[in-house]
């Protein structure tokens, strides 16, 4: 997987003054956890816009004023409810023989013969999953084949199964499916009710006929 560096200073000041003096200056106050203990540190937020604001999974290199480099993933990341500024991010670190769990995105690859022949609509149900793997075997991404997905067609966590990883997801979540579409349900509405009134007509008509036979 792929890593982002992120430079950080070490904290020496923890409270609220000093937090709000960090965040003035376009800072992130930030925790380090999994070590013997927690790392306070400081990092520019605009070095957060490769990992927070992307679609793709990342685990981190946390430099520490140029001399300590740590391998870590992000935990949690809070935002100001307004201005959407980073408010403070919390940092695990990453042991090479302690399984950790973090999201990963999946890609969809294939066309759906339920989609391309029989006019289906594919109904995207998870963009990400969580799963639990050792450091070295997390993916960069979870590949989704559909191209033997047929109308009414799913597939679920369960048929993504790896020997690398365990999806942390019940094995019947829906992934992805292929459903019929809204405008095939209503043509085949329309058509069965064209139908209803053709069969209708000719009942109509059968009954004309034999009163006027009786008559």
């Amino acid at each position: 997987m792929k890593s982002i560096t992120i430079k950080g200073s070490k904290r020496e000041n923890l409270g609220k003054v000093a937090t709000k003096a960090l965040r003035n200056a376009d800072k992130v106050p930030c925790v380090l956890y999994g070590g013997e203990n927690p790392l306070h540190f400081s990092a520019n937020e605009l070095d957060f816009s490769k990992l927070v604001y992307t679609p793709n999974a990342h685990t981190v290199v946390i430099d520490i004023n140029g001399n300590q480099k740590i391998n870590a993933i992000l935990q949690d990341i809070q935002f100001h409810p307004v201005s959407d500024k980073i408010l403070h991010v919390d940092f695990y670190q990453l042991s090479d023989d302690k399984e950790v769990n973090m999201e990963i995105p999946l890609v969809f690859e294939g066309s759906a013969p339920g989609v391309m022949l029989e006019g289906g609509t594919l109904m995207v149900n998870k963009r990400k999953l969580k799963v639990r793997a050792l450091p070295i075997n997390l993916p960069d991404s979870i590949t989704v084949d559909i191209s033997e997905l047929k109308l009414g067609n799913k597939i679920s966590s369960a048929d993504l199964d790896s020997e690398d990883f365990t999806i942390l997801h019940p094995e019947n979540t829906v992934v992805c499916k292929v459903r019929t579409s809204r405008a095939s349900m209503s043509l085949e509405e329309e058509v069965e009710g064209e139908g209803e009134g053709t069969t209708l007509e000719g009942e109509a008509s059968s009954e004309g006929e034999s009163s006027s036979g009786e008559e």
